[in-house]
């Protein structure tokens, strides 16, 4: 347990002098996850399996299926749903379903030039497991870490630590942390490692003592640069209780980068700002604006702007001026519309 404490406070001094400028998410296939969010109106599936074990019983968990949906800016919504099984060094081993796990990864410091990105990533397993057979603890269990992230060129690295809370007789609270590095190689494989540590986890789990791990895999990029990924990990205890961890999966992700949406709010601030120098008396700022949106197929937009800027009351084939404004004008487009 002490050993454990002492790893997570190195841990969290070394990521506080990490030292860039893009941020990417992290986790599956570490141990050690991330603070980045799925992006707003984006989705990640995973399909995996993983294996940890020690003297005392592997457990492993397959096919196992992990769903994260970006459902508000800097929000991450996150389920697993765990298949698995016990195979005990002494008693008979089981498999069915395991405790579900639900979840929000909160981004709440967003990285800059000299700080890291800074988030949460709370998360609570469900006793779907049959705690009897040793596929679950039978109560409501939670994870409450600090996440930090910093980019630096084709280098990433994250770290953190957090409490694992079970409410369970024969279970113990414990800490865990890590420190991950991961380099791009190039565009198709991306390779990491990390240093993960976690307390006694008490008398029931496998997991009784204290263990210091070093991990490593990567990502292979099957199709573009993140649509979906072969994911890839395996890693032994360096200190501490022998355990040794394993991950194989695929991931995708899709999702709708709300483009229109943006040039839809351009036009709308075009628009305004047409409208604005309009009823201020201000003609002569709309010539250049006309000029700009001029088409061939509107001839009629090259005699508004000389027009407008010498202040006729008249706009000829074009519309005609109102008191209050413009009764026809010019969109951004080159089509007309009605002016309010």
């Amino acid at each position: 347990m002490n050993l454990s404490r002492h790893a997570v406070s190195v841990v969290l001094l070394i990521t506080s002098f990490c030292a860039a400028d893009r941020t990417w998410a992290q986790g599956p296939p570490f141990q050690v996850d991330d603070p980045v969010p799925v992006d707003f109106k984006h989705y990640e599936f995973y399909v995996f399996g993983a294996t940890d074990g020690t003297p005392i019983e592997t457990d492993y968990s397959g096919p196992a299926f992990e769903f994260n949906w970006g459902a508000i800016p800097r929000v991450q919504l996150h389920t697993v749903l765990p298949f698995g099984g016990i195979h005990p060094a002494e008693d008979p081993s089981a498999a069915g379903l395991l405790d579900m796990e639900f979840g929000a990864k909160v981004a709440i410091v967003k990285e800059s030039k000299h700080i890291p990105q800074i988030g949460t990533f709370t998360m609570f397993e469900v006793p779907t497991g049959n705690s009897g057979k040793g596929l679950g603890v039978g109560e409501v269990w939670y994870k409450l870490p600090l996440w930090m992230q910093k980019n630096a060129g084709k280098w990433l690295f994250d770290g953190g630590a957090g409490e694992v809370v079970v409410p369970q007789t024969g279970f113990h609270d414990f800490p865990y942390g890590g420190f991950l590095v991961k380099r791009e190689v190039n565009k198709k494989i991306d390779l990491a490692a990390e240093i993960f540590s976690h307390g006694g986890e008490g008398p029931l789990p496998p997991q009784r003592h204290s263990s210091t791990m070093l991990d490593a895999g990567g990502y292979w990029h099957l199709k573009g640069e993140e649509t979906m990924q072969l994911l890839f990990a395996y890693g032994h205890s360096i200190a501490g209780q022998t355990e040794n961890y394993a991950y194989l999966g695929l991931y995708w992700t899709w999702g709708k980068d709300d483009k229109a949406g943006g040039d839809q709010d351009k036009d709308k601030d075009k628009k305004a700002m047409l409208n604005k120098a309009m009823y201020s008396g201000r003609l002569s700022d709309l010539r250049a604006e006309v000029v700009h949106s001029a088409r061939p197929e509107y001839p009629c937009s090259h005699e508004l702007a000389p027009r407008i800027a010498a202040g006729r009351n008249q706009l000829g084939d074009c519309g005609a001026w109102s008191g209050s404004g413009v009764s026809a004008i010019l969109a951004a487009d080159g089509s007309p519309f009605p002016a309010n």
